[in-house]
């Protein structure tokens, strides 16, 4: 699979959040977006999902052109900004009711992911009585719960301790061997580099540097 982003700008109230961004990221990778808070990181990301649709310019999903042959990219997890789940249900049940929706998701198999994010513990406990870390600790599960093909991850290591943040590693690293294409932020750059495959900077909304 290949996403390919065609000159494409965002203007948002008269301000250019996006200026004439040309990106491409392949599956079985990994592809670092680096910038301070507001320079459009976010933004390449919500335009990837179909959330936001470009001022001027194309998204193309293989061949597909977004928001002309498709509304939505047809298989993504997706982790922006904050998680958000239902107050009332715990972590387990909050997983099954998003996994009924396509049901490709096995009870099993959802067990197995909150082991692997270290949520298993959590039982019935709510998600409005979770910690941040934990509440981080579901949206990734959320987001790779389905295997997608694509994968945006904002700032997964928000909110997490040394051993959160490995357990990060591990999960994104076996997505791209599953051959996953990720699109990964993250303000710790050591960690963005020690994962991606490729990193670029961007400043006010433009591409300004690319590191492989």
């Amino acid at each position: 699979m290949k996403i390919r982003i065609d000159n494409v700008s965002k203007v948002i109230k008269k301000i250019k959040v996006l200026d004439q961004v040309s990106l491409e990221f392949e599956s079985g990778s990994i592809t670092g977006l680096k910038g301070i808070n507001g320079s459009g990181k976010t933004m390449i990301m919500r335009v990837i999902c179909g959330l936001i649709r470009p001022t001027e310019g194309k998204v193309f999903i293989d061949d597909r052109e977004l928001k002309k042959d498709m509304d939505f990219p047809e298989s993504i997890g997706v982790l922006i900004d904050s998680p958000a789940f239902l107050d009332n249900y715990s972590a387990y049940d909050n997983l099954r009711y998003m996994a009924s929706v396509k049901n490709i998701v096995s009870d099993k198999e959802i067990l197995e992911l909150l082991d692997e994010v270290e949520l298993s513990d959590a039982g019935k406990k709510k998600y409005r009585y979770f910690s941040l870390g934990m509440k981080q600790r579901l949206g990734i599960a959320a987001a790779v719960m389905e295997h997608p093909d694509i994968i945006l991850i904002d700032e997964p290591t928000n909110a997490l301790d040394s051993k959160g943040v490995d357990m990060v590693k591990r999960v994104l690293q076996r997505e791209k061997a599953r051959g996953a294409l990720i699109v990964l932020t993250c303000h710790d750059y050591s960690i963005l580099k020690e994962l991606s495959d490729n990193i670029y900077f961007i400043e006010e909304g433009r591409i300004v540097d690319h590191e492989k």
